[in-house]
């Protein structure tokens, strides 16, 4: 088993990033990031008008779940399937968990950065 990649996300600047960009943050070959898209049920990425992939940072944590699932932990790739299923369910669930407590603070947050807009803008006049 491979030791699991870290990748800092800060340094990925781009809007879209090739499958080969993909691959070489990796160390696999472009061949297994396209395996992989077809065999667990990937969202496509976008393609450019040659029909080349370009990949999302979003897509790119996809991508990283999988590595480190099959490749660092060993999965085979239905099991890998199922957990990404399972992770997305928990994720989905948790975006509609959005309790009034949570929604009162950024309501007040937001508040305050109007305030302090409206602040400056009166200022400048």
């Amino acid at each position: 088993m491979k030791k699991e990649i870290s990748i800092d996300y800060s340094k990925l600047t781009k809007l879209y990033y090739s499958i080969s960009e993909v691959a070489q943050l990796f160390d696999v070959n472009a061949s297994l990031i396209r395996f992989w898209e077809k065999e667990l049920a990937l969202e496509q990425p976008k393609k450019n008008k040659q029909g080349n992939r370009l990949f999302t940072l979003r897509e790119i944590q996809t991508i990283q779940k999988i590595y480190n699932l099959v490749k660092v932990q060993g999965f085979k790739l239905e099991a890998a399937k199922s957990q990404l299923s399972t992770r997305k369910k928990k994720e989905v669930f948790k975006e509609t968990l959005f309790d009034l407590s949570t929604e009162d603070i950024i309501i007040d947050r937001l508040e305050k950065i109007r305030s302090k807009l409206i602040q400056l803008k009166h200022s400048k006049n």
